[in-house]
């Protein structure tokens, strides 16, 4: 498993391909799994990688709250797609084989320029099987909460204002109104997405821009369709 080089285009095209149904690396809630792959990646990805600089800008958001975030690092070479292999910052590894190319670099020059570029050819080939599946629409059911400030906030309002978030890809569904003390009730609404088109994180950013009813936005439930 891996991404290749997160510090070259081709490792970041795979990290952006990777991301194209996700918002996460790992789940559906930031973790450090996130937190692993975004400081291998170092720098904001290119605006041409929109999947891969949507999830650096989102992650980076956390940057105070990082070492708080659920889960337990791990080498890079656990995250990503199964058939790259991870060789971002990597030196020197083992060898099964005295006759193995080192695809990690080598001390002999004219070895390591074969090692670099085996790995483009490696990285070419996965974008190619990739590019050539069928495309498939993957979608998900999004169950979020919706919190107001207080009990005098105008719940119908609240809705509206939801609801009045339109984008391609985005169908709200059923919703209703929770207790949840004090005589505050929270809005928790359905919605179904398409994965490529609609974030959590995009979803976050535009219902809380109604910051005279909404205080907070929650995932409730996330699940695949």
């Amino acid at each position: 498993m891996g991404f290749g080089d997160l510090k070259s285009a081709a490792g970041l095209r795979v990290l952006n391909d990777f991301l194209a149904d996700k918002s996460y690396i790992e789940g559906y809630v930031p973790s450090q799994a996130d937190i692993a792959v975004f400081e291998a990646v170092g720098a904001p990805p290119p605006a041409d990688l929109f999947h891969a600089l949507r999830w650096y800008n989102h992650i980076k958001s956390y940057e105070k709250e990082k070492a708080s975030l659920p889960g337990v690092k791990k080498a890079l070479g656990k995250y990503g797609p199964a058939d790259v292999e991870d060789t971002t910052g990597s030196g020197a590894t083992d060898s099964k084989d005295d006759d193995d190319i080192d695809l990690f670099g080598s001390d002999d020059e004219e070895e390591s320029e074969e090692a670099k570029r085996l790995r483009e050819e490696r990285l070419a080939q996965y974008e190619s099987k990739k590019a050539k599946k069928p495309a498939l629409v993957a979608k998900s059911s999004i169950l979020l909460d919706v919190k107001p400030w207080d009990d005098e906030t105008d719940m119908a309002k609240l809705e509206e204002c939801v609801r009045s978030i339109q984008a391609d890809g985005l169908v709200w569904g059923s919703s209703k109104l929770v207790p949840v003390g004090y005589g505050i009730k929270k809005l928790q609404i359905q919605c179904v997405v398409e994965d490529d088109k609609v974030g959590t994180d995009m979803l976050e950013e535009q219902i809380t821009a109604f910051e005279d009813y909404v205080q907070s936005m929650d995932v409730a439930a996330f699940n695949k369709i």
